[in-house]
C-alpha cells in the first residue's frame, strides 16, 4: 500500500479544510487508517483514526467536535473534514495505515505505511 496526501493549505481561523489519503493497493479495507500531524519542534501527534470498515471513530480532545474523519473503501480514500481550524492546529498531516488488520489504536508506533504529509496552516 502506498498514501497520497492532499488537501492541506492556508486558511483563516474558523475556517474549513477536507484532507484526502489516497490508498493504492488491494488491502486498504481490511486495515484501520489514522491521521496524525506534526508542528514545528514537536512531537507527531495522533489526531484522528477510523476502524476498517467505517464503523468505528476516534479522537484526539484537543479536535473533538470539530474534526470528522471517514473512509470510502470503494475509492480506496480516506478523508479528515476539519472545521472551525484554530492556529495551534497549524501542522503538517499525515495519513497512516495501522500495521494490523481488524484493530485500531492512537499511536503512531503501531502504523506501518505513512503518507507524504500535507501542510496546514492556519492564520489568526
Amino acid at each position: 500500500v502506498q498514501l497520497q496526501a492532499s488537501g492541506g493549505g492556508l486558511v483563516q481561523a474558523g475556517g474549513s479544510l477536507r484532507l484526502s489519503c489516497a490508498a493504492s493497493g488491494r488491502t486498504f479495507s481490511s486495515y484501520a487508517m489514522g491521521w496524525f500531524r506534526q508542528a514545528p519542534g514537536k512531537e507527531r501527534e495522533f489526531v484522528a483514526a477510523v476502524g476498517w470498515n467505517g464503523g468505528s471513530t476516534y479522537y484526539a480532545d484537543s479536535v473533538k467536535g470539530r474534526f470528522t474523519i471517514s473512509r470510502d473503501n470503494a475509492k480506496n480514500t480516506v478523508y479528515l473534514q476539519m472545521s472551525n481550524l484554530k492556529p495551534e492546529d497549524t501542522a503538517l498531516y499525515y495519513c497512516a495505515k495501522h500495521s494490523l488488520k481488524g484493530v485500531v489504536h492512537t499511536t503512531p508506533r503501531v502504523y506501518d505505511v505513512w503518507g507524504q504529509g500535507t501542510q496546514v496552516t492556519v492564520s489568526s
